[in-house]
């Protein structure tokens, strides 16, 4: 079976050692992704709208580069240094997938990975995860 990978292009990829996205058969499933840029700048601090905006389209981005699009979304899961931020995120969230419905949950935790990302967004960061499954004959 064929895989197909799309490089998770920011500093701390190789050190992991993750993709941003994988496709094998009819199954994507996308990294956990920040609102950093290839240089691990941060995007829109303190601007949970922003933040998920940027995140969703760089996923967007990826899940394109496998040959699917978010049409085929099944689950989202968000997670949130400080859950009180979620209006903003559910509002960007709403704008790509309110039509297409996946299922979705909205975690709070204590960080992210990277204590850079914290610090630079003081009390605000998020981090995405996506999984779609294509129809069988794609």
């Amino acid at each position: 079976m064929n895989i197909g990978r799309v490089d998770g292009n920011r500093p701390w990829a190789p050190i992991v050692g993750y993709s941003r996205a994988v496709r094998m058969g009819n199954l994507i499933e996308v990294s956990g992704t920040s609102a950093t840029t290839r240089d691990g700048q941060v995007m829109h601090p303190h601007d949970a709208y922003g933040q998920m905006k940027y995140i969703l389209t760089e996923i967007e981005k990826a899940v394109k580069e496998l040959g699917a699009t978010f049409e085929n979304t099944i689950r989202t899961r968000v997670y949130l240094t400080n859950i009180d931020d979620w209006p903003g995120v559910a509002k960007a969230h709403g704008e790509f997938f309110s039509k297409i419905m996946p299922a979705c949950s909205f975690v709070e935790i204590s960080r992210l990975m990277l204590p850079e990302l914290d610090r630079k967004s003081t009390r605000l960061n998020s981090s995405h995860e996506w999984i779609s499954r294509m129809p069988s004959s794609a």
